[in-house]
Parts: structure tokens; C-alpha cells; sequence
């Protein structure tokens, strides 16, 4: 049997980082004693997420342009043409059957390379407005897995395959780890629990408005576990003073953060809002407005035009904050309408529709 070998490529975010993990045990699991290498962004998260995932990594001297003038901006063409030298260094050694990238930095110069070295190439778009990156790339690569309907607008529609976003694999069964959960976390299990979720650095606004609110919510007779960040732990530590707030940087075990939760306050990341999809819990998202294109809020108004979440603009906090977490946590109904309409859209099996197109590409 012959063994295949695959190089993946993805990173800056734990949103095109985790996809990648995701799709890389998928791979590990169809293609017996396969050799996977990934290529990441030197000085990124990928460095450190991919090696304790049990996965090589190899990095690229690349970086994203900044939306002001820079230095690093003065450094792009120069990091861009080093990088397509070195990824091309890395593909002719490491002999690839195929290129996968989920978005990134890095992701861009390694499968231009791949695409030019006629190998071949599959990239997978977690949101529904596409980044830079990946349009960039579209019109070289043989495949794109898209989560969201409608981008024929943005990739080439031949190309397309509606599969949904990857999610980890002990995210399908949370329910029954509930009991875990709460101890884990140390929560009380009398109580209903709101979960906060900034994503892995965190979210500056949404810290401020749990710091701000936080009476407002304990006075709803529940318990907050909020994961800030890491960037701004030491700022919300001193929460944990107080009886039903648990204050957490970082979270290892998501499945048992999303056990946990009676009613979720989160960003729109892909990932995030595909695993929310998974887990179906009564969720307000308050999309980040400083990513590119805007993407978090066409992620969520996704949701929302399905009748699956709640969705605040970051400006409309305090005029919309208290009246909507009131509305979520009183009205039983509409909590199940949004849980049954969000577990609708949910890909459960979309990390093996990718790997079964990457085995029709190779086949």
C-alpha cells in the first residue's frame, strides 16, 4: 500500500489552527501510517498548538499587511518572496501527494508554491466571507470546502464543495459529560451557567462588558464561567473573588466548556460558531468588528437569519445588552427554538466529507 504523504498549512488563529489538527487525525485515520508535516508562521500560535497536538511543524518568515503603514508592511514583498523560496525548499524534500490549507499567513506562499509545482491542492474556508488569503489562492487550487452557502461569488463555483467547517471529535457527545463539567470547573451544579467566550487571546469588549454587568447577570440567580484570554487575565483575575464567577485564561478541555453552559456570550469565529452549531445551546454573539472583511458578523448573521442566535454589534451594547441577556435566560420557548434551529445547521461529519475529497484528488 503506498504512503501517502500530505502537508498542511495553517495558523495565526486557533481558527484555522484546530481545522487543521482536525482534518490531520481525519487523515491519520483513512490513510493507514501516512507522514503529515505542517507549515505554519514562524512566532505564531501554530508552533506551539501544533506540536503538543503530536504533529511536526516547519515555519515560514511571513506576516499579514497591516491596515496602517508599517515597517512590517515595508517588509511584506521581501517576507513573501523568502517564504515562496523556503515553502518550495519544503515541497521538494517532503514530496507531498497533497497541500491542504485552512487559511493563514503561511498557508498563502506554501500552496501558491504547491499549485505552481502542479501538486495537488485543497483549501478550506471557515467563513462565510472569505480572507484574504484563500481568495488569493482560489483560482490556483484544485478544490475549496466551503462552510457556508453562497460563495460562488467570491471562488470559482466548479471548485466548491459545501462541507462545513471541522470540529473536534469530543465536541459530538457533551451532553453526557455534564456532571464532569461542573466539577471540573468547580461550578455549582444547582445553578444555571452563562458561558463567556473571547476566543484563546480573548476579547477586550466582551471583558469589559462582564466586568461591567456582571451583578446584572449573578441577580439572574446563575453562575459565570468566563475564559478572558491570556492577554487579559491578570486584569479579571481578581473576579474570582466572588462566590459564582469562575475566571479562566484558557480552556484545554472545550468540551467540557460548552457541557458547562446553560447560555453562551461569544464571538463569531468560524470554528466557534460551527462547534456552537454542534452543541445547539441558546448563544448571544457579539461579533469582533476589527477582523478583516467583517466576517465575524456575516458568521453570525448566518445564524441569525436561520432564527438560530442572538446576534449585538458591539455598538449597540449598551443599549441592547441587558434587554437581550433578559429575553434569553427568561423565555424558555424561544431557548429551544434557537437550540432546534442552531442544531440544524450543524456539520457533524464535515472533517470527513474534506478527507473524502482529498481522496478523490489523489485517487
Amino acid at each position: 500500500m503506498k504512503k501517502y504523504k500530505f502537508i498542511i498549512s495553517g495558523g495565526g488563529t486557533g481558527g484555522h489552527i484546530f481545522p487543521a489538527i482536525a482534518i490531520a487525525n481525519k487523515l491519520k485515520e483513512t490513510f493507514e501510517d501516512c507522514d503529515i508535516l505542517f507549515v505554519g508562521a514562524k512566532n505564531k500560535m501554530e508552533m506551539q498548538k501544533i506540536p503538543q497536538a503530536g504533529y511536526k511543524i516547519e515555519g515560514l518568515w511571513i506576516s499579514g499587511i497591516q491596515r496602517k503603514l508599517t515597517l512590517d508592511n515595508l517588509k511584506f514583498p521581501l517576507k513573501l518572496l523568502s517564504s515562496l523560496w523556503r515553502a518550495k525548499q519544503i515541497i521538494k524534500s517532503f514530496k507531498p501527494d497533497l497541500v491542504v490549507g485552512t487559511g493563514g499567513f503561511a498557508s498563502g506562499p506554501l500552496l501558491k508554491m504547491a499549485a505552481w509545482m502542479k501538486i495537488p491542492t485543497l483549501i478550506q474556508e471557515q467563513n462565510s466571507y472569505p480572507g484574504i488569503t484563500n481568495k488569493w489562492l482560489a483560482k490556483n487550487v484544485n478544490s475549496i470546502c466551503v462552510a457556508y452557502e453562497g460563495l460562488e461569488k467570491f471562488f470559482p463555483h466548479e471548485k466548491i464543495q459545501l462541507t462545513g467547517n471541522p470540529v473536534r471529535e469530543d465536541l459530538l457527545k457533551v451532553e453526557s459529560k455534564k456532571t464532569d463539567a461542573l466539577a471540573y470547573f468547580d461550578l455549582d451544579a444547582t445553578k444555571k451557567t452563562l458561558v463567556i467566550m473571547g476566543g484563546s487571546l480573548g476579547a477586550r469588549r466582551i471583558n469589559e462588558l462582564i466586568a461591567d454587568y456582571h451583578q446584572v447577570i449573578l441577580d439572574f440567580d446563575m453562575q459565570i464561567l468566563w475564559q478572558c484570554g491570556k492577554l487579559y487575565y491578570e486584569k479579571y483575575k481578581m473576579f474570582n473573588d466572588l462566590p459564582q464567577v469562575k475566571v479562566i485564561a484558557f480552556v484545554d478541555r472545550m468540551d467540557y466548556l460548552y457541557a458547562a453552559a446553560d447560555f453562551i456570550i461569544s464571538r463569531a469565529g468560524a470554528s466557534s460558531v460551527s462547534e456552537l452549531c454542534l452543541i445547539g445551546k441558546p448563544t448571544i454573539f457579539i461579533p469582533s468588528p476589527n477582523v478583516s472583511e467583517d466576517h465575524q458578523t456575516h458568521n453570525a448573521q448566518a445564524i441569525v437569519n436561520k432564527q438560530g442566535a442572538i446576534m449585538i454589534k458591539e455598538s449597540d451594547l449598551e443599549l441592547s445588552f441587558k434587554t437581550e441577556l433578559s429575553k434569553l435566560i427568561k423565555n424558555e420557548n424561544n431557548n429551544k427554538s434557537l437550540s432546534a434551529n442552531m442544531l440544524k445547521l450543524a456539520k457533524p461529519n464535515a472533517t470527513q466529507a474534506i478527507v473524502q475529497q482529498i481522496e478523490k484528488l489523489i485517487s
